[in-house]
């Protein structure tokens, strides 16, 4: 028969919070007390009953808690015994009572009470049940008991000796059961007979645990046995076909493996030699030793790489020509380029691969056009990113001995391309950086050199590998970083900034097709008119290349493809009338010729990484002390060149009708518009001069007359670059004569045959002719008798006008 009876008694009692352990009524425990609020509330108790309230924080982190720090079932204790230690640490003995359901809990002064409901119950329940949970409990700790080879016998002999059940489980809670959630969570039931079952439950999962654990660790020392004995067989097997004079090295599968594709790959004999040494290191090393991983990762990395195989080149020039131009319009150069190298090929199979380095602005196609190279070639193409490299060891590799450590990306792209000639593009070579690691670019000499790379050493790989098959291409879009040592061995081919014209065409053969197809339409469902594609280009985009150009032409199809999804529409057609519609307001304007002519204010022509574009230069004189005043964010050489334009007028003065003397009387001051924008460089000395004539003189400046070139001291104007891209953008603004110096005639190929059709163009040599054409009238010399020296100046101006540019001293001095 089963009974109950609880006897519940309210107390109100100092408190003492312990953090990571949980105690059970009846069971004696050693507790350390060194919070001051819990030294306080057993100072309290002692001074009474010596009763206190112990209960587990749920968070042992916190120092002073509150009340919902703080589980809500504790136990009453007797403070049995109390030390005091040196450090001012209490070392207690507790003998906890009964359970206490805590109802509130908070301070007095430096310490807590807790009040609560203290709970005793007195249960008797049916013997056999109690005798089945007696047994099944002893059962289960049995077990555990032989999993633990620490278990106490005191604690076993303990659990056969006590027949209350509530207290067996106590007993076993507080020893056996680790964590403090689960020990708290058998110190809140109440019921004995409910806690036996939940008691019996936690030790099946101890027990569990306990078999899993023992399991993997059987495994454990049953793969080390393994791996020990297997090293013992081994190396007695070694000794006894050493005995017997035998001497097969490789008898290990992955051995005998490794020796075959060795002696199977057609890689250079110090290689071979190299790998076989190494593999007879491997053979002799323990099984799973560090250093075996490292030499089996060198194996293996050598085996990638592809001796003896190479893709056969292309050598029919019309196919390539063709390849390249349908997958890029313009670059004529370096088709050009690419063609003779395959014409020599042909004639010389034995030609060794050039090094090209493909320079330009941004979005002029470098990339790509690498990529098309390959193709045309019919070779594996490899692209290595060098932008912000900075260690030597990203090309030459790392030192095997290293952890981690890996071949270069020379050999990494080898691997990839599983081919010994793929084309290799080394992209952003003028991105390189050096550190205390080292600087790529030296690495790299090697790597472009022709006559070395044959017999290029990567760190990792330790012998030559023969780079000679390969062609490698780098990009840059300036050279002023890259090192000259890299230059002298490369062939340098210019990328050239996109004409309109060859915008337009870009735009119609690739980049409409691309995003067309891309968004899912077609010829039929948009069409983008040419006046439209000019507005673009002209309008919408300021760049040298096209990426700006084809995110314009990726939105007009992104808003069609709207209309056609939403609005139902079945075509769409783009023009210059709706064309804002699609792409929304005009970004830029182009500069355009002055409405009329003025006084001081010149066209110059400037080339930028956008291209060509025409560039004022105004002038003012104001009455002074002879300063020079210079503006619009210049650089020195510009500087330096608007001094030599100076003092080229200050020595023309009285033939132009000027006051010798105004560089005394007054301030010269020289400006640049858009301000924000850096500008260097020495092409717009003629045009300063002309400026300030102007000025001086009062004589206006043709408006339709553009210049550029370099200017002396003695007048003479000299060569200048980005002929072709200067020339057009005074073409666009509506120029009719452009001024050019005499030494650029040579390059008259450069000009765009549409400038030729519309635009004359003069060369010079010197600054008087300059001035003849851009003044509106000629300056009026005053009469007065020649001085020597202006006698000299103008016997070698009269000696450079009859022998040309180039006219000698010896010349001069005849005259």
């Amino acid at each position: 028969m089963r009974t109950e009876r609880e006897i519940i008694k309210k107390v109100t009692l100092p408190c003492v919070a312990m953090r990571g352990t949980v105690a059970f009524p009846k069971i004696s425990m050693n507790l350390e007390i060194g919070r001051p609020a819990s030294k306080k509330a057993c100072d309290m108790a002692l001074g009474a009953d010596g009763l206190v309230i112990l209960v587990c924080q749920r968070d042992s982190s916190v120092e002073e808690p509150a009340k919902g720090d703080i589980y809500t079932v504790g136990v009453t204790a007797k403070i049995k015994q109390l030390v005091k230690t040196e450090d001012g640490v209490y070392r207690t003995l507790m003998e906890p009572v009964a359970r206490t359901e805590i109802t509130d809990f908070y301070r007095v002064g430096k310490y807590a009470i807790a009040e609560g409901l203290e709970k005793t119950a007195e249960y008797t329940g049916v013997y056999e049940e109690n005798q089945a949970v007696l047994r099944e409990i002893r059962k289960t700790v049995a077990e555990i008991s032989s999993l633990l080879p620490m278990f106490s016998d005191d604690v076993y002999a303990q659990v056969n000796r006590t027949k209350d059940i509530s207290l067996l489980c106590d007993f076993l809670a507080a020893n056996i059961i680790a964590d403090i959630e689960k020990r708290q969570e058998l110190l809140e039931i109440f019921n004995p007979e409910q806690r036996a079952v939940a008691l019996l439950t936690e030790l099946e999962e101890e027990k569990l645990i306990m078999l899993t654990e023992k399991k993997i660790n059987r495994k454990v020392h049953e793969r080390m046995d393994k791996n020990q004995r297997d090293y013992f067989l081994r190396e007695q097997i070694k000794a006894i076909r050493s005995e017997l004079g035998e001497d097969d090295e490789f008898d290990d599968e992955e051995l005998s493996g490794y020796h075959e594709k060795i002696m199977r790959a057609a890689m250079p004999e110090e290689m071979r030699e190299k790998l076989l040494r190494e593999l007879r290191r491997l053979s002799k090393m323990p099984f799973g030793s560090a250093e075996g991983g490292v030499t089996r990762n060198y194996i293996e990395t050598c085996l990638e790489i592809p001796f003896g195989k190479e893709t056969k080149d292309r050598i029919d020039t019309a196919q390539a020509r063709k390849i390249l131009d349908d997958d890029h319009d313009g670059l004529e150069d370096v088709k050009t380029r690419i063609i003779e190298y395959l014409a020599a090929l042909k004639l010389n199979p034995g030609l060794k691969n050039q090094v090209l380095c493909l320079v330009g602005p941004p979005g002029t196609g470098k990339t790509s056009v690498a990529s098309s190279i390959a193709r045309a070639m019919n070779r594996k193409f490899v692209r290595i990113s060098l932008g912000g490299v900075r260690d030597e060891a990203d090309i030459r590799g790392h030192r095997k001995t290293y952890i981690g450590s890996m071949p270069g990306r020379i050999i990494t792209a080898l691997t990839q391309a599983k081919t010994m000639n793929p084309l290799i593009l080394m992209d952003e070579v003028d991105k390189l950086t050096r550190d205390s690691h080292g600087d790529p670019a030296s690495a790299l000499l090697e790597v472009l050199d022709t006559e070395q790379n044959k017999t290029f050493r990567d760190h990792f790989i330790e012998t030559p590998i023969d780079l000679s098959g390969c062609l490698f291409i780098t990009t840059a879009n300036s050279l002023h970083s890259v090192p000259q040592p890299l230059i002298d061995r490369m062939e340098i081919v210019e990328m050239k900034i996109y004409t309109r014209a060859e915008k337009f065409s870009i735009a119609r053969h690739h980049l409409i097709p691309k995003q067309e197809k891309r968004h899912g339409l077609n010829g039929r469902t948009l069409k983008i008119s040419d006046d439209a594609l000019y507005a673009i280009i002209d309008e919408y985009t300021s760049e040298a290349g096209v990426r700006q150009l084809e995110r314009m032409i990726a939105k007009c199809c992104r808003r069609a493809a709207k209309e056609i999804v939403c609005d139902g529409k079945k075509s769409v057609r783009i023009n210059a009338g709706n064309l804002s519609d699609y792409v929304g307001t005009e970004r830029t304007s182009k500069e355009k010729i002055l409405s009329e002519n003025e006084v001081g204010t010149v066209c110059g022509m400037a080339y930028t990484d956008f291209g060509g574009e025409i560039m004022r230069i105004e002038t003012l004189a104001l009455d002074g002390t002879g300063r020079i005043e210079l503006t619009g964010s210049l650089g020195n050489v510009m500087r330096e060149s608007a001094q030599a334009a100076m003092s080229f007028v200050r020595s023309r003065a009285s033939r132009l009708g000027i006051d010798p003397d105004f560089y005394k009387k007054k301030d010269i001051h020289i400006h640049f518009p858009e301000g924000a924008v850096p500008k260097d460089g020495p092409s717009a000395g003629i045009a300063i001069a002309v400026a300030i004539i102007s000025e001086l003189t009062g004589i206006a400046v043709r408006r339709d007359v553009a210049m550029t070139g370099e200017i002396t001291l003695r007048g003479r104007v000299l060569a200048i670059g980005g002929l072709r891209e200067k020339t057009m953008a005074a073409y666009l603004a509506g120029v009719k004569t452009i001024i050019l110096p005499e030494e650029n005639r040579k390059d008259e190929d450069e000009i765009l045959p549409e400038v030729k059709e519309n635009v004359k163009i003069v060369y010079i040599s010197n600054a008087d002719e300059a001035i003849k054409l851009a003044l509106c009238a000629e300056p009026k010399a005053e009469e007065k008798p020649c001085t020597t020296e202006e006698k000299t100046e103008q016997t070698y101006v009269a000696a450079g006008e009859s022998h040309g540019v180039g006219a000698t001293i010896e010349a001069v001095a005849a005259e």
